[in-house]
């Protein structure tokens, strides 16, 4: 009972000496081998997160998209009707398969006697364009013709007025001559004045004289007039050059103002039948036929009861495409940090796949790619697209059957290598991946070795 009580006592101090004490303990104590395993795990516990911490990491840039079609004219495009109509008959069903230019679907015009109609339009589109065209030839003839006219009229006109200045200059001669003669009159009548006053001429010579100087008198007045009406005529002849030349000039502008005329309605005329010969076509070809080979996806017209107008939706063609590429999205964040030629690991949905993003060399199902382009702008929401070509190095992706367009797809953009450690106190501290070449603060590496040198 005392050494109970003793045993008791010790139990109160508390510790690990009482629990050493207890002889429960003593009857269980720990097997050694057990104890060695401990501290077995214990080390390697230890081993491994060394190991772990220095193992290498592919850092990596993820974003989902979708398989598009490289060119815009392989993806999925609408057929629209060229002209307003009906539907009359559906060549294809919806899932099937079209060849470039065989038959999609015929539309018949609402008018019956359109085709009737237009081509009386045209008919009489072309005599117009004729008419004008043959009025324009007479109008150039016309124009000829009164340049050529005008030119005789002139040359006419020219030689009337040369033949009026010899009239003239024969009329100051003729002046001449009679004053010259009138002068030797009047001498004369001077003369046989005087000697009629010393009784050396007779009356009768005096009379003569004076006879003659008249005469001389009258022919001078009479030149006068000659020299008047031979100026008056000249100048009424240049008058009437210049009535010409007016005459014809004006004729002449009027007949090249109307050919310009006719020229305008030449181009009207000549641009209507342009339309004429498109319209024309149009209503003749009513059968809308595949713009590419490709499969039809939807039919969006019903035949018979639905009025078409010209751009009308009729069908979705998804185009066969030979040149697919991934449309992925990153956040804007990571954007800086991706350029053309990035490698890139890609996972397609429906294609079993066993993604280790940190070791892509051990990853099952995932294709290689490489980053084709990065946009100039975002989506308005923050996100930047890459298109990702096939690595040619690579192993070749899907066929058709598995990757068609707008199967949805997952992608990381490969960066460094680095430890594994770095990435997980990268991660924790919130830090990139990497540093975007360029950066602005940054100094180039070719710059720092400058400094140093």
């Amino acid at each position: 009972m005392k050494g109970a009580a003793a045993r008791k006592h010790a139990a109160h101090e508390g510790g690990a000496a009482t629990l050493v004490l207890l002889p429960s303990m003593k009857l269980v104590p720990t097997p050694r081998r057990a104890a060695s395993v401990a501290r077995l795990i214990l080390v390697l516990l230890v081993a491994l997160t060394i190991a772990l911490l220095l193992t290498p990491w592919q850092q990596n840039i993820s974003g989902s998209g979708r398989v598009v079609a490289r060119t815009p004219v392989e993806r999925q495009q609408t057929i629209a009707a060229p002209v307003e109509g009906r539907i009359v008959r559906w060549h294809v069903i919806e899932g099937a398969k079209v060849r470039k230019d065989s038959p999609v679907v015929d539309i018949s015009d609402n008018d019956p006697a359109i085709l009737q109609r237009l081509a009386q339009e045209r008919s009489a589109v072309s005599d117009r364009l004729a008419a004008a065209k043959q009025r324009e030839q007479s109008l150039v003839e016309r124009i000829g013709g009164l340049e050529g006219s005008r030119q005789n009229a002139l040359s006419a006109a020219g030689a009337r007025i040369q033949m009026a200045a010899e009239r003239v200059r024969a009329a100051e001669r003729f002046l001449e001559a009679a004053e010259a003669t009138v002068l030797t009159a009047r001498l004369n009548l001077d003369r046989q004045t005087q000697l009629h006053g010393r009784g050396l001429a007779s009356t009768r010579a005096v009379e003569l004289a004076t006879l003659d100087q008249a005469k001389a008198t009258a022919d001078v007045d009479r030149a006068k007039a000659s020299l008047s009406a031979a100026v008056n005529d000249r100048q009424a002849l240049e008058a009437d050059r210049q009535k010409i030349e007016t005459d014809f000039s004006a004729t002449i502008d009027e007949a090249r103002a109307s050919r310009a005329g006719a020229r305008a309605e030449i181009a009207s005329a000549a641009a209507s039948l342009q339309q004429m010969e498109i319209r024309i076509p149009r209503q003749n070809t009513q059968s809308i036929r595949a713009p590419r080979d490709g499969t039809i996806l939807r039919l969006l017209a019903q035949p018979g009861s639905e009025l078409l107008k010209a751009g009308d939706p009729l069908a979705i063609l998804v185009p066969e495409s030979s040149n697919r590429v991934v449309e992925l999205w990153v956040k804007g964040n990571d954007m800086p940090l991706i350029s053309p030629g990035n490698k890139v690991r890609l996972q397609f949905e429906g294609w079993p796949a066993i993604q280790f993003v940190g070791w892509p060399s051990v990853a099952v199902g995932t294709f290689g790619g490489e980053v084709a382009l990065v946009d100039a702008t975002d989506n308005g929401k923050g996100e930047f697209r890459l298109l990702v070509a096939p690595d040619p190095s690579d192993e070749p992706w899907p066929s058709d059957r598995w990757l068609r367009q707008g199967v949805r797809s997952h992608g990381w953009v490969l960066l460094n290598r680095v430890t594994l450690g770095f990435e997980l106190w990268r991660q924790f501290n919130g830090f990139p991946p990497v540093i975007a070449v360029g950066e602005p603060g940054m100094v180039p590496d070719s710059g720092k070795e400058a400094s140093s040198k």
